[in-house]
């Protein structure tokens, strides 16, 4: 089973840096996982929405006050400024910035302290500390919001397989796995990659068929409630057959996202009533390995690594 950085260590630095990336790699993580979005001049970077109000200092650059706007993102209204309207260039001039500073007010001291890397910074980071540790550091990019790219001709896939081949990862062997929730992005990254694909699937959708993604896929990412369930007070029950069902399709089973603060777990595992206390993280990562589960999205890697450790020692002792 595998570890996987989600957006690096979010947990310690600002999410979608080198720096959290490279904290990752230190922590132990096998796979990071860069979100990516492109450039007005087609460049994919790394953030979790285009839309970088809340995680860059774009607000306090007066020269870019003009670009706040308006789109329709996938339906839904958002108001910000956005990765498609600034060039490579121009974004390199931003500092990355803690998005959850009530959360985790320490990360709030690295603020202005790292850019917004592109996905080519991204994959030179996981091959020159695959080289320096002796073990192979794996990437997990997810293609976010491709419709929408397409439609305004900054379409998503056939740049990011470019910079896989740049990169000597598009083969199956290479340690790479390739994500998205929307159906159409995969297939059309299937006709170009060898890679294995992930199908993500959000809390509800328990009645996806398993089936058919088994066609173009070689798992699925899914929200940590599809497996362990939720009773009408919020406390986790007994897992559900969905690793079992996923895995008599073939497809691997990635949960996301495992977070040790309180507020981010069902009660079974909070420890105290401070929602931003560290809950018993450990105790959560072990409740999906005994589920079944493939491996793991964690903001926090060194609890998740340290979480396998323990379960797999316990699992060699029975």
């Amino acid at each position: 089973m595998i570890v996987i950085g989600h957006r690096g260590a979010p947990g310690y630095r600002p999410e979608h840096t080198l720096a959290s990336y490279r904290l990752a790699i230190a922590m132990g993580a096998d796979y990071i996982e860069p979100d990516l979005v492109p450039t007005s001049d087609g460049v994919l970077v790394a953030r979790h929405e285009n839309e970088i109000g809340g995680t860059t200092d774009v607000a306090a650059h007066a020269e870019f006050a003009d670009r706040r706007t308006t789109r329709t993102i996938d339906g839904r209204s958002v108001t910000g400024w956005f990765t498609e309207d600034f060039t490579l260039a121009e974004l390199k001039t931003l500092r990355a910035t803690e998005r959850l500073p009530q959360v985790r007010p320490a990360n709030t001291v690295h603020d202005g302290r790292y850019d917004v890397p592109t996905l080519d910074e991204v994959l030179d980071l996981a091959a020159s500390e695959s080289r320096r540790l002796g073990r192979p550091i794996g990437v997990y990019p997810e293609t976010k919001h491709p419709s929408y790219f397409a439609s305004i001709g900054l379409p998503l896939e056939e740049t990011l397989v470019q910079a896989l081949r740049r990169h000597d990862l598009d083969r199956p062997a290479a340690k790479v796995f390739l994500q998205s929730f929307e159906a159409g992005s995969l297939r059309e990254l299937r006709a170009t990659t060898t890679v294995p694909l992930i199908q993500l699937i959000d809390d509800g959708g328990a009645s996806c068929d398993l089936a058919q993604i088994a066609t173009y896929a070689a798992g699925v990412g899914v929200h940590k409630d599809l497996v362990l369930p939720r009773d009408p007070v919020g406390d986790a029950v007994a897992p559900s057959r969905f690793v079992e069902d996923a895995h008599a399709h073939g497809l691997l089973v990635h949960v996301w996202t495992l977070r040790q603060e309180n507020r981010f777990m069902a009660p079974t595992f909070r420890i105290g009533p401070d929602p931003d206390a560290a809950g018993d993280a450990h105790a959560e990562a072990r409740a999906f390995l005994d589920a079944g589960v493939d491996g793991f999205f964690t903001d926090h890697p060194d609890t998740g690594v340290r979480a396998r450790e323990d379960w797999l020692n316990l699992a060699a002792a029975g």
